[in-house]
């Protein structure tokens, strides 16, 4: 078990699998005052179904909208991205959030939870919207995952940091994901309490082989991994192989 939890599952997407995640000639340019952005700039990245995947870089390196990107929640300017055998370029908004609720899970470094709903509301409500059946049964069981079974009644507001980080991990957890993005998941936490949610994503990852993008500025973090993708100025400047399946 401790070697699923520091490197996570083995990655399953080598050969003639398609991969989990393919960025080919990714560009992103944004439109200012000053002229042209180039956000991202010719990216190409494979990513495996069940992977683990750090990915660092400095700050406006390009690593949030990468993700932003693969989640369908931006759109390339130039270049392609497939995310599950589905090419995202080709998707209309609608179809972009059909896929995110079948495909992706998301955590943020902000929680991102809504103040007004239980922890155990704010894991089931997004699972009624998809038309799960059992939503709150399958909520009170993801919630029990991460470790709080006696705090599905309480409010954002009743609880630590890492609690609400727990219930917003549960939640992108909730619906089976084959994709979990996290964006500085542990940015707004201390120590202790960042080590505990990054057992959690890797553990849950493992358990349920999912493929997991986690971005950090903590290097110890990104070599829990498996691969770690270094960006800089919207470019991969380093990436280790893919391990043989």
């Amino acid at each position: 078990m401790k070697d699923q939890l520091d490197k996570g599952p083995d990655a399953q997407g080598s050969g003639d699998a398609a991969p989990m995640i393919a960025l080919t000639g990714a560009e992103l340019h944004l439109a200012s005052v000053g002229g042209n952005v180039n956000v991202l700039r010719g990216i190409d990245l494979s990513i495996g179904a069940g992977e683990t995947v750090g990915v660092v870089g400095p700050s406006g390196s390009g690593k949030s909208t990468m993700m932003m990107i693969i989640a369908g929640l931006e759109r390339l300017t130039g270049g392609s991205v497939a995310v599950a055998g589905q090419d995202l370029t080709k998707l209309d908004e609608d179809a972009l959030a059909r896929f995110r609720r079948d495909n992706v899970g998301i955590v943020f470094q902000a929680f991102h939870l809504i103040p007004t709903m239980s922890a155990l509301e704010n894991v089931a409500v997004p699972l009624e919207f998809a038309g799960e059946v059992d939503a709150f049964d399958h909520a009170r069981a993801s919630l029990e995952a991460v470790g709080l079974a006696h705090r599905l009644n309480h409010y954002p507001a009743e609880l630590s940091g890492g609690e609400q980080q727990r219930v917003a991990i549960a939640r992108a957890f909730a619906a089976r994901p084959r994709l979990l993005l996290a964006d500085e998941p542990t940015g707004n936490l201390d120590g202790e309490t960042s080590a505990a949610i990054i057992e959690i994503l890797f553990a849950l990852s493992a358990e349920r082989a999912t493929t997991l993008l986690l971005i950090t500025h903590d290097p110890a973090i990104a070599a829990r991994c498996r691969r770690v993708v270094h960006l800089r100025d919207g470019q991969v400047f380093d990436a280790q192989e893919p391990p043989s399946a």
